[in-house]
C-alpha cells in the first residue's frame, strides 16, 4: 500500500475577526473572507491593495501590504518564516489613524497574467506586479462528509500578490496496494524547490510557515453525487512530493466527523474525476488540477500494465532518496 500523509482536519477557520489567527501558518497571509460578495480589488501607486466587499457583518474594507511572491532560498528549519500580508480589516483607521478607503486611488490596469482557478478578480499593479483574489471550499471535511459547521462550507476569499513564476503542481495517476486501489501522487515546487515544511501536528496541520496543504477532492463516489472533499495532506520532503490512496478509512483514528457517525469504515472515495488543490507558497496564488479518475486495474491489459510502470518510475524519479512515497 502506498504511504500516505492524512492530514485529518480543516482548518480551524471560525468568525472572520479570528479566522487569520486560529486557521495556523499555511492560511494566515492568504484567507482574508468568508463567503465574500460584491468583491472588488484596488491597488495604488504605493502598493497596497484595498479589498471591497460584503459578508454576513455588512460592507468591508480591508487594505493589504507588505508581501510579495515567496522566499526564493529553499525553505530551511532554522530559516525564516514565509512573507505575511500586513492587514488592516478597518480601512486605514488600525494601522494608519484615518480612512485610508475613502480617499484610496486605484492604479491598477488590466490583468494579463497567467490563468488562475478559483479566479474572481485580479489586476496589474503600476510596478508591474499582479494581485489577484481566489474563493474555494477551503475547508471542506474530510471522508466526504457533508459539512455540519458553518465554516466547513464557506467559500474562502484568498488574496495573493507577486512578481514572478508561480509554483508549479504536476499530478499523475496509478494504481497501488496490488493494484486494488487508485492513487494519485505527485509534486508541488517554487522556484525548482520542493515546496514543504519540517512538522505537522497529531492531525497532520503544518507547523511552520512553509508547509503546505494538497487538499483532494472526488467527483460521484461513494460519499455522494458531485465534489466531496476525500483528504487533506501535506506535501513533504526535499522533492516537495505527496502520494494519496483511495481507500478506506475509519473516521474515530483521529478525522473530524460530525456528531453520531457510525462506528465503521468510509470510502473508498474512488470517483469518476479527482481535483487537487494546493494553496500557494508564500503569497502567491493557490493552484488547482483536475483530470478524470483512472478505471479498476486490468493485469491483462497491455495499455494499464505500461501505465503501472511508468507510473511506478516516475514515482521513484521524484522522490528520490526521499523514503517516503515508497510503496507502489
Amino acid at each position: 500500500m502506498g504511504w500516505f500523509l492524512g492530514n485529518r482536519v480543516f482548518p480551524a477557520l471560525g468568525l472572520l475577526a479570528c479566522a487569520l489567527a486560529l486557521a495556523g501558518p499555511t492560511e494566515a497571509s492568504k484567507i482574508i473572507a468568508g463567503n465574500a460578495s460584491k468583491i472588488q480589488l484596488a491597488v495604488n501607486t504605493r502598493g497596497k491593495a484595498l479589498v471591497t466587499y460584503r459578508d454576513g457583518g455588512g460592507l468591508r474594507h480591508l487594505l493589504a501590504w507588505g508581501a510579495i511572491d515567496a522566499r526564493v532560498r529553499p525553505p530551511t528549519q532554522d530559516g525564516p518564516m514565509q512573507v505575511k500580508f500586513k492587514l488592516d480589516y478597518s480601512g486605514g483607521w488600525g494601522a494608519f489613524h484615518r480612512p485610508v478607503w475613502k480617499t484610496f486611488r486605484n492604479a491598477c490596469r488590466r490583468y494579463d497574467g497567467p490563468a488562475l482557478a478559483w479566479f474572481v478578480t485580479a489586476c496589474k499593479a503600476p510596478d508591474g506586479s499582479y494581485w489577484a483574489l481566489q474563493s474555494w471550499q477551503t475547508a471542506l471535511p474530510d471522508l466526504g462528509f457533508a459539512p455540519w459547521l458553518s465554516r466547513q462550507g464557506r467559500w474562502w476569499l484568498h488574496l495573493s500578490h507577486w512578481k514572478g513564476p508561480l509554483a508549479v503542481l504536476s499530478v499523475y495517476r496509478d494504481w497501488l496496494s496490488g493494484d486494488r486501489f487508485q492513487e494519485v501522487f505527485g509534486q508541488y515546487t517554487y522556484r525548482g524547490a520542493g515546496v514543504r515544511g519540517f512538522g505537522t501536528t497529531g492531525r497532520g496541520a503544518p507547523t511552520d510557515g512553509y508547509g503546505r496543504l494538497v487538499y483532494v477532492d472526488t467527483h460521484n463516489s461513494v460519499y455522494g453525487a458531485g465534489w466531496r472533499r476525500d483528504t487533506s495532506i501535506v506535501s513533504h520532503g526535499p522533492p516537495g512530493i505527496f502520494c494519496h490512496g483511495f481507500i478506506t478509512a475509519d473516521p474515530y483514528a483521529g478525522y473530524a466527523h460530525p456528531k453520531g457517525t457510525p462506528h465503521r469504515k468510509r470510502g473508498p472515495g474512488t470517483g469518476d474525476r479527482y481535483r487537487i488543490t494546493v494553496t500557494g507558497p508564500g503569497v502567491t496564488p493557490d493552484l488547482m488540477w483536475q483530470g478524470p479518475a483512472l478505471g479498476p486495474y486490468n493485469q491483462h491489459d497491455v495499455a494499464d500494465v505500461r501505465l503501472e510502470r511508468q507510473m511506478n518510475a516516475k514515482l521513484d524519479s521524484i522522490r528520490g532518496a526521499w523514503p517516503k512515497c515508497a510503496d507502489h
